[in-house]
């Protein structure tokens, strides 16, 4: 309190009633896998499709990261962030020789800075030099049809105007080297360099995608990155189908993405199934090899037929970042406690195998969230759970809106911390975790008729007892009743004879 030491009126801000918490955001999607381009073992965080084409290039042959986030944007996704793996290394650079004028040698070598097929676009034209000068010539390089940058009376001889060390010093597009021996003065003429791949993921490793926390590569990377509610690695089965890594490296890295939620406990990974398998084949693998169980992750299958532009017909490809997408829309729509199923998939033109009831009988029980056709309804997810063997989380949308309500309490009374713990202190937290609840019981996400059915909040002497705040502690009990999805809805059907008083 301030001293008041003369006559006078005095004004003073002082902190009334609770601070309201702030639901934060359920639907920010990451994904892991291969690119063209773009920056390597960084999480970056792009909003739309033509963000993503620009950073990381356009689809690439052997990958299924740009098929994955091209889905979750036409499914309704809003923001994502993408780490691009097996970039070190794998990843040809656009080169081409500039001939010499003396017949059949070559002057230099030049050849894109950024490598991937970006670098393919480049062209170098040898025009004579402006000043005219002996041994002086011009370096035109061009992107398309457009001039990038030009570099006028340079030479082959030693000193500071020759074109390596000029071009060094001032170009961001190309580099220049020795072709054999000495520089030599180029012939006029021009020359389009070609050679530069898409990453090829030719030493890609379960490690890889796995990646480091401390240095920030792969997934765990994405410790770091506190808005990310979904990780999906596409990519996975990409080198998978090529042979890189084999069925127990696959097992390995999902272990790892499971794992990595578990520890982070705001975010759900959203597992593929291999290519290829049928109904009975995917049960066995999910139940006897892999034998998965977390309440933080889900699988999906079969996959879905995508179009793909870069071979100009449809192709099959994993359905984790569609499903990422109609996350993302359900929540924008009806709320993070809606199970996120019985959606259609924007983009599926079919299914790689058209399931049964009685095939789907057995994989719905084991947490296999089908995707399946209807006649005259599209192609929807058919199923909302995890891979959990504890019934108490067996639905999807309960453990996201445990993430929700959980992250939301969080970051909303951070506050709290080393303010005086007394009784006062205890009713201004127990006010503002009750009408945060009280909104989320409003918006249908838990159960019951009233709030006091819907949910409960504990602060007092009975939880805070001398020694724990002795302990500098303070403790606050909450239970809330979540709503649970009707995956089950069952028409009980007699006949009736029109007696009113038959029971």
């Amino acid at each position: 309190m301030p001293n008041y030491l003369s006559p006078g009126v005095y004004v003073e801000e002082v902190e009334a009633g609770s601070r309201p918490i702030e639901g934060v955001g359920t639907a920010v999607a990451a994904f892991v896998g291969l690119a063209g381009r773009g920056p390597a073992n960084t999480p970056t965080l792009v909003t739309n499709w033509n963000q993503f084409t620009s950073t990381f290039g356009e689809f690439v042959e052997g990958s299924y990261l740009a098929h994955a986030v091209y889905g979750y944007f036409l499914n309704g996704g809003g923001a994502a962030y993408v780490v691009r793996v097996g970039a070190d290394g794998v990843q040809p650079t656009a080169s081409a020789e500039v001939p010499s004028a003396e017949k059949g040698k070559a002057a230099f070598r030049v050849a894109a800075i950024e490598a991937g097929t970006t670098g393919n676009d480049i062209s170098v034209d040898v025009e004579p030099a402006t000043g005219g000068a002996e041994g002086t010539f011009k370096l035109v390089v061009k992107q398309g049809s457009r001039v990038v940058e030009t570099f006028d009376d340079v030479t082959a001889g030693k000193g500071k105007t020759n074109v390596a060390t000029v071009v060094k010093a001032q170009s961001k597009v190309i580099a220049i080297e020795e072709a054999s021996g000495a520089l030599a003065a180029p012939a006029t003429g021009s020359v389009s360099l070609a050679g530069g791949g898409a990453a090829v993921p030719a030493r890609v490793t379960p490690t890889d995608y796995v990646g480091n926390s401390a240095d920030r590569t792969g997934f765990a990377g994405l410790e770091a990155v506190d808005e990310v509610t979904m990780l999906s690695v596409p990519d996975l089965m990409a080198v998978y189908e090529q042979g890189i890594i084999d069925l127990e490296g696959l097992q390995a890295v999902q272990l790892a993405m499971i794992a990595h939620c578990e520890l982070m406990g705001d975010r759900v990974a959203i597992l593929d199934a291999p290519p290829g398998l049928n109904a009975q084949q995917v049960k066995e693998w999910r139940v006897d090899k892999a034998g998965y169980d977390s309440k933080y992750a889900t699988l999906y299958w079969p996959w879905i037929k995508v179009f793909d532009p870069l071979a100009g017909q449809a192709r099959f490809v994993p359905p984790s970042g569609h499903v990422a997408g109609i996350w993302a829309r359900n929540d924008d729509t009806r709320g993070v406690h809606k199970a996120p199923a019985n959606e259609v998939i924007r983009g599926a033109i079919s299914l790689e195998l058209n399931l049964t009831n009685a095939e789907h009988d057995q994989l719905n029980p084991n947490g296999i969230n089908c995707i399946r056709a209807f006649p005259g309804r599209g192609i929807r997810v058919w199923g909302a759970r995890t891979i959990s063997s504890d019934p108490s989380w067996r639905y999807l949308n309960v453990r996201r809106l445990f993430n929700y309500i959980e992250e939301s309490i969080f970051e909303g009374t951070q506050w709290v911390v080393f303010e005086p713990n007394d009784i006062r202190l205890w009713g201004r937290v127990k006010r503002t975790i009750n009408a945060f609840l009280l909104r989320t019981w409003r918006d249908g996400a838990l159960f019951g008729a009233t709030p006091d059915q819907a949910f409960f909040v504990v602060c007092d002497e009975t939880n805070n007892p001398p020694e724990t705040r002795d302990a500098g502690q303070l403790i606050v009990d909450i239970g809330i009743a979540p709503v649970k999805p009707a995956e089950f809805v069952v028409f009980r059907i007699a006949q009736f004879s029109g007696d009113p008083n038959a029971e």
